[in-house]
């Protein structure tokens, strides 16, 4: 599945939230391309807004979408309160893969964005027709604004363009920035983000805590010195819906520093223990049974003088929880699951223990900044104990793996799983079949093999033993061996007992398959692959029949019961276990110097 059908998958799925009221523009029936595509052309706009600012309810990201005659060219729009900036947003989706990528916006397209007439107070164009409603209920909201001196002002393509300079976009758009989403940043801002779950980041987080059952007041802090920096520790319990509405709208993105995601199958045992005490408990045993939660923060402030009785507020600067991230996710997929029915009620006087680490810095130097990244590491390190952490789990936010997931993901379309579980929403919702998702480990496996290094690919805990090994991403060719052998790995995989274990020959055959048809063009070699598995095991035997005519080391001798005599037989097994077994593949398929070196 390319990345341009994972869009569209995600256009689709997007289309199937809009409410009744909104069939004839976001038709479901995809039988009338036309149509269709008109409906994904909307659903592209409602994908920027709900990356790029969080909007997760349909209707409220419809009314920023003007896009429709007498539009002024724009599309769409957004007032961010918090940077304080309007976006005006156009949009180019292509309904082809080809032309997605490589078809480019007309200048003369951009030219016909009225902003400045528009934002001049004018109702109508310049031929004197009126702006439509969409457009004239912008203009009233940014009207109605009173700090409204404070913003700036900001253009959105969503389209591929030519190589122009920033001033002259400029002069194009009447003077206001650009910034333009091409179709590789589409498919690593906004495709990326949406599966796996790090689309909307919390720069501010507001949390309401109940005060009526608290005694000796809502919270308990003290400050704590390390050798990195000072901190101040506050503890206090939460209405877990507070928490379940964070994870339901940050999802992954507030899990960054958690050295795992969502673990859907691996936690199962937690994951139910959570949500059989949330779902089938009216009390609150949830506060005695869950270890509860450990969130970092840049600044904290907790104030119970909000006005209303038992109630406070807490606030939190640039929030990530680094331990009980299960918990907050179950939580809120339980939220998720039941909103639309009474999910209040789900959660009532239910509360979760959250210890909030704010960390006290003199400056923002970068040297503090370093030594802020290691205590966050530590602190993770320390902390995770209800889950077990596995040791892979530890490196899984270093930087070198975050690199292989960029460059697999913009290169092949391919999702490498450097957190367990960060791809579980994508798969979920069906954006992605779970062949797409690469298991860490597999990923070291099958390059290794597929560049030749046989005996190297069987090896145990590859991801940690790789934990920085820059020089594999700096030869490309050697990762599109990979991808080549990535398409052989699982044909070879669909053609074995899927229970039976995976063995050493697997992988010298994916070098075999490698060496003999990889293809120069990338975009052929599912083809090429799909079509020549048929063959390859003529081709592997004509292989394995120079061994066992040659080498007595792999000669088994056993007696036959049944005639009482000694049978010597090619023992393929006690082949391909051997040291000997790389070797002999080199040497019969060949190397390519250029490659291997």
């Amino acid at each position: 599945m390319s990345k341009y059908n994972i869009l569209v998958r995600i256009l689709d799925k997007i289309r199937t939230e809009a409410p009744a009221t909104y069939t004839v523009k976001y038709a479901r029936n995809d039988a009338d391309i036309e149509k269709a595509n008109q409906a994904r052309a909307r659903a592209f706009i409602h994908l920027y807004l709900k990356v790029s600012f969080g909007l997760l309810d349909f209707t409220e990201r419809e009314a920023f979408i003007t896009d429709d005659t007498m539009d002024g060219g724009i599309d769409g729009y957004y007032i961010h309160k918090e940077s304080k900036t309007i976006y005006f947003i156009q949009s180019k989706f292509r309904t082809t893969e080809k032309n997605f990528e490589q078809k480019r916006i007309e200048l003369a397209e951009i030219l016909i964005m009225d902003i400045n007439r528009i934002m001049d107070g004018e109702e109508n164009d310049e031929n004197g027709n009126k702006y439509n409603g969409k457009i004239r209920q912008m203009m009233h909201s940014i009207r109605e604004m009173d700090d409204i001196a404070r913003y700036r002002y900001k253009v959105i393509l969503l389209a591929n363009i030519e190589n122009i300079p920033q001033s002259k976009l400029k002069y194009l758009t009447g003077g206001y920035p650009v910034e333009v989403f091409d179709y590789e940043l589409c498919y690593n801002k906004l495709i990326f983000p949406i599966l796996s779950g790090t689309y909307f980041n919390a720069s501010d987080l507001t949390i309401n805590i109940d005060l009526s059952n608290k005694n000796a007041g809502s919270k308990i802090s003290y400050t704590v010195k390390t050798e990195h920096s000072d901190c101040e520790i506050t503890l206090l319990f939460v209405p877990t819906i507070e928490i379940a509405k964070v994870l339901h709208k940050y999802k992954n993105s507030i899990l960054k520093y958690n050295p795992r995601s969502y673990l859907e199958f691996e936690g199962q045992k937690v994951n139910s223990s959570i949500r059989e005490t949330i779902l089938k408990k009216s009390t609150n045993e949830f506060a005695l049974f869950n270890n509860g939660i450990t969130m970092l923060s840049d600044e904290t402030y907790i104030n119970e003088k909000i006005g209303q009785k038992n109630k406070a507020q807490l606030h939190v600067v640039n929030p990530q929880i680094i331990n009980g991230g299960q918990t907050a996710y179950t939580l809120g997929k339980i939220y998720e699951e039941n909103i639309t029915k009474n999910v209040v009620s789900i959660f009532q006087e239910k509360e979760v223990l959250l210890k909030i680490i704010t960390f006290i810095q003199e400056n923002g130097s970068d040297e503090k900044k370093s030594e802020k990244v290691q205590l966050i590491d530590e602190i993770s390190t320390a902390t995770n104990l209800q889950t077990p952490v596995i040791g892979s789990d530890k490196f899984s936010n270093d930087k070198f793996h975050v690199r292989i997931q960029d460059l697999l993901f913009s290169r092949y379309g391919l999702l490498y799983e450097r957190k367990r579980g960060e791809f579980g929403d994508g798969a979920e919702l069906g954006y992605i079949s779970r062949e797409r998702i690469l298991e860490r480990n597999m990923f070291f496996r099958i390059y290794y093999a597929s560049n030749g290094e046989i005996n190297r690919s069987i090896q145990k805990k590859l991801f940690l033993k790789n934990q920085s090994s820059i020089k594999l991403l700096e030869n490309l060719n050697k990762l599109d061996n990979f991808y080549f052998g990535y398409y052989c790995f699982n044909q070879l995989l669909k053609k074995r007992n899927q229970q039976s274990k995976i063995e050493k020959n697997i992988y010298g055959m994916v070098y075999a398959m490698t060496r003999l048809y990889k293809p120069d063009s990338i975009v052929d070699y599912q083809d090429v692959v799909s079509d020549k598995i048929s063959i390859f095991p003529h081709e592997w035997e004509k292989f394995t029949n120079t061994i066992s005519k040659s080498d007595p080391r792999y000669m088994r001798t056993f007696l036959d019961k049944r005639t009482e005599q000694l049978i010597t037989t090619f023992s393929e097994v006690r082949w391909y276990r051997s040291n000997n077994f790389e070797e002999d593949i080199l040497n019969f398929y060949g190397t390519d110097e250029r490659i291997f070196s």
